[in-house]
């Protein structure tokens, strides 16, 4: 409130001044009728002179003196009525007064778009201190998880992803030391809603795997430490994130949990430049296009930086050349091209996830493939993965091999 009352008292104060200015100019201004004036007395008293050097006749002067005293009556009107118009103070007031008002609203206006009303004065140098501190104050993973964690709820699958579960569940417990399953328990426990339990696994997978764990098994455990938080990016999870993107700078989810990092530690010009380039880099369908999407603005708005979201592009998919070529393939290059597609498209929704409609392309391919008992596999675990939302489920289930016999 005090920086409020002061920039209405300055406005007012520089009002007041330029208004002061225009009256003095105003008021020491002579009108044309006063000149006028001047001019004609003095050609009466010129009547004279000539008359007393005999230049003129007594009665072409009387006629001179009878003119020019006519012109003085009208100038010295003139001059009254111009002299009670610059004594009157009601225009030079009204002006004055809308000036200060123009002035004043224009300025309070100006910052009440242009600035931020009710943050408090915070020098650049005071702001990144104060991000520094945050930074050293954050939680460690126990302590984020008692204050922000929630309770897990996890889901037991049922059908054949169940008896799955149960057979991946046994296998890791023989052989704690297997990458491959290690990862695939970490995975299918995290889209459970485990997530403890896929902590656990992808820990003994890095565990595992040592130097030779690549940046995505770092960021996905950050990922799980960030979720079992509730959000919160913990002291352990940002090791996590800091390693992952050692291992593999361009690694995505690292990229997006690291600006959530920023913008919780108060940096939200470091959050949304890690975030604009990310946003850049990356498919319009990646997964964490939408969150990034919902918080980027904010971000931007909380650095000063004026910023557009893009419009979000299609998808990307075969081109007509590529159409084109398929059509000119053989049999066996065609079921090669659809290997290779469906192999891309699993490896995607297994490392980053997917809508509905790729989960539901993926099991459609499998079928075509005659990998049935896999596709419907897949199925049953798109059902646990969108169980909330009806229409995905729909999309799924009409995609499902019709001869599979799982949970429908």
């Amino acid at each position: 409130m005090t920086f409020w009352v002061i920039a209405a008292i300055l406005a007012l104060v520089c009002s007041g001044l330029i208004a002061s200015a225009l009256l003095r100019a105003r008021g020491g201004a002579v009108p044309p009728a006063a000149y006028d004036l001047e001019v004609y007395r003095d050609q009466l008293k010129g009547v004279d002179k000539d008359l007393a050097r005999g230049v003129i006749t007594g009665e072409e002067a009387e006629r001179m003196r009878t003119e020019v005293s006519r012109r003085i009556l009208a100038a010295d009107a003139q001059l009254r009525k111009s002299t009670t118009a610059l004594n009157s103070s009601g225009g030079a007031g009204l002006m004055a007064a809308a000036l200060a008002l123009v002035v004043t609203i224009g300025a309070l206006a100006g910052y009440w778009t242009l600035g931020a009303p009710g943050y408090a004065d915070m020098p650049r140098k005071q702001r990144l201190a104060a991000s520094d501190i945050a930074r050293g104050d954050r939680l460690t993973q126990a302590e984020a998880v008692a204050q922000f964690g929630v309770p897990e709820v996890p889901v037991t699958p049922g059908g054949d992803f169940g008896e799955l579960m149960v057979q991946l569940r046994a296998a890791v417990e023989a052989r704690p030391d297997d990458p491959r399953g290690l990862a695939l328990l970490a995975r299918n426990e995290a889209g459970l809603g485990n997530t403890a339990a896929a902590l656990d696994a992808q820990k003994r997978l890095i565990e595992a795997l040592g130097d030779d764990a690549p940046g995505a098994a770092h960021a996905f455990l950050a990922d799980l430490l960030i979720t079992a938080a509730g959000g919160y990016v913990s002291t352990e999870a940002e090791g996590a994130l800091r390693t992952a993107l050692t291992k593999d700078p361009g690694q995505p989810e690292a990229r997006y949990y690291l600006g959530v990092y920023y913008d919780q530690v108060d940096r939200p010009d470091a959050a949304f430049r890690t975030w604009e380039r990310l946003l850049r880099d990356s498919p319009a369908d990646a997964s964490w296009i939408a969150p990034l999407r919902n918080q980027i603005v904010s971000a931007a708005d909380r650095a000063g930086i004026r910023y557009t979201l893009p419009p979000l592009s299609a998808a990307p998919g075969p081109s007509a050349e590529d159409i084109e070529a398929a059509g000119d393939m053989t049999e066996e290059g065609r079921q090669q091209m659809i290997r290779g597609m469906v192999d891309k498209l699993m490896a995607r929704l297994a490392d980053q996830g997917g809508p509905p409609e790729e989960w539901a392309r993926l099991i459609a391919s499998l079928t075509i493939l005659g990998e049935a008992e896999r596709a419907g596999a897949i199925r049953d675990e798109a059902l646990v993965i969108f169980k909330d939302d009806p229409e995905a489920l729909e999309a799924i289930r009409k995609a499902a091999p019709p001869e599979d016999g799982g949970t429908q």
